[in-house]
């Protein structure tokens, strides 16, 4: 019976070591085969584009090909939810943005955005901002403001809808203010801005208007952010003129549990993407910038912007029921 009990502890132990430099031993081979990216808004738009240029670029580093997938709903975040129910073996990985956490915070959600993700590092945030037609009689920031303020709901306003970055924005921009405005809500940037375009709505908030204000059809008052882009260096920030600060942005995600190699390879190959010339010149014509965080300081930033959204969420009174 002594020599059956130790047998069977034999194979536990045995087991056990196998369970334990099983994952380390696969990690190290890892990748040796495609990696699966979902991009959790739809084909075309500016985190597409984005997430695409940066996953052709860590291709080099990775060794293997990058198949990207559009996964949109939800507020982006459909895509996460999906990347957390697969294995974490590093094959499926996620871009993960802040409309991930403004949707936890708006209503009930399947996953918690903070705790739940395994989140590998970020490496851009948009240039985004306010935008009125070229021919618009507000000039500047102060001169739209001013005009706010003597005409309550007079202006309107569009962003790629409810609950979005660019809402939260200017809702926590007019109640700095005091000015109050009426939101249009759409489902994309580029719907707004074709509203816009048509005079259908006064002003929009959004990103990826860089090609139309250098075409003379749109002129920025406002960026978003907390500096002033090159690229437009007579355009002042929220963070300069109010003290607002958002800080919309694109991660990278994987399901929870994701082994420490395997996060370290990704995180290290897509750090050396943000470097590669083709990346940086779609950066600029595109209005973004890279941002970069390691994996323990996005951990932290994350930490962060979920507790400040939750504040103007509350604030505001956009949860919904």
């Amino acid at each position: 019976m002594e020599r059956v009990k130790y047998n069977f502890v034999g194979v536990i132990m045995a087991v056990s070591l196998i369970i334990a430099l099983g994952s380390p031993a696969l990690a190290l081979e890892y990748p040796d085969r495609p990696i699966t990216l979902v991009i959790p808004y739809g084909a075309g738009g500016p985190t597409d584009l984005n997430a695409r240029a940066v996953a052709k670029a860590a291709e080099k580093f990775l060794g293997q090909p990058i198949i990207c997938e559009n996964k949109p709903g939800g507020g982006a975040t459909i895509g996460p939810a999906l990347v957390l129910q697969k294995p974490a073996d590093g094959y499926t990985l996620g871009v993960f943005t802040s409309g991930a956490i403004i949707g936890y915070h708006m209503g009930p959600m399947s996953f918690n955005p903070i705790e739940d993700p395994t989140h590998i590092m970020r490496w851009v945030s948009y240039i985004g901002g306010l935008v009125v037609p070229a021919d618009s009689q507000w000039k500047t920031i102060q001169d739209f403001a001013a005009y706010a303020k003597q005409n309550p709901k007079k202006i309107t306003y569009a962003t790629a809808g409810i609950g979005t970055s660019g809402h939260l924005i200017m809702e926590d921009l007019g109640s700095v203010t005091g000015i109050e405005l009426v939101h249009i809500p759409y489902k994309t940037d580029a719907e707004a801005y074709t509203a816009l375009l048509g005079g259908h709505v006064d002003a929009v908030f959004g990103s990826g208007w860089s090609a139309l204000v250098d075409a003379g059809k749109f002129r920025p008052l406002l960026l978003d952010g907390d500096k002033r882009w090159k690229r437009y260096p007579q355009i002042p920030t929220l963070k300069e003129v109010y003290n607002v600060f958002s800080a919309t942005f694109m991660g990278l995600m994987g399901p929870k549990g994701l082994p420490k190699l395997i996060i370290q390879k990704n995180h290290d190959a897509f750090r050396k993407a943000l470097d590669d010339p083709t990346f940086l010149t779609f950066m600029e014509n595109y209005g973004m910038q890279i941002v970069y965080l390691n994996t323990e300081d996005y951990d932290k930033f994350l930490k962060q912007e979920n507790e400040r959204v939750g504040r103007i969420v509350q604030r505001l009174g956009l949860q919904k029921k």
